[in-house]
């Protein structure tokens, strides 16, 4: 008797819980299952700026950003993620703190009406800058200027604000110009 992987795959009951072309929140199980599919996709989707500060290899997905809630979907005939949304759960609801993609147009687009989606939901919401932002805003999503607001759902950081409703503070011991998107309870 031989082993035939593709029958593996399809048996696999984990492989089984993704199905095509719709978005699933990951359990704690399918995390660790896909912890190095994640890292690839957010590795992948910032690669252009130099990586994200946050996730350096795989065993970040389970070690420093462990809080991290992941919603993936399949779009391709492989049964792994195509593309991703991480968040995480704060005082103000859902900050999404990445997103991520196998490279291919598709993925890209899925992974950006995704997050510009879940931004003009109540509870969601994202700091961002840069290109991502004006794709985003280019999207529809919504941009928190009030400074009580921001400050409330930032509470501990140092903020300075600008007349444009942008603020600045220190992000890994740099200065960074953000917005504040979403809308956070």
């Amino acid at each position: 008797m031989s082993f035939n992987l593709l029958e593996f795959l399809k048996r696999n009951p984990l492989l089984e819980e993704l199905p095509k072309d719709k978005w699933v929140d990951l359990t704690s199980d399918q995390k660790s299952e896909y912890a190095k599919d994640i890292f690839d996709l957010i590795n992948t989707a910032y690669a252009p700026i130099g990586g994200n500060i946050n996730y350096k290899s795989a065993a970040d997905v389970l070690g420093a950003e462990a809080d991290a809630n992941y919603e993936v979907v399949n779009i391709d005939d492989d049964p792994e993620p195509d593309a991703l949304i991480s968040y995480k759960e704060k005082d103000a609801g859902k900050k999404i703190t990445a997103l991520g993609h196998d490279g291919e147009p598709v993925s890209k687009s899925k992974s950006l009406n995704k997050m510009a989606s879940l931004l003009k939901e109540p509870g969601y919401y994202l700091e961002v800058s840069g290109k991502l932002q004006d794709i985003l805003l280019a999207k529809g999503a919504p941009v928190v200027k009030d400074k009580d607001l921001i400050q409330k759902v930032l509470k501990g950081k140092t903020l300075e604000f600008n007349e444009d409703g942008t603020y600045q503070r220190f992000i890994g011991g740099e200065k960074h110009t953000k917005t504040l998107l979403g809308k956070p309870l």
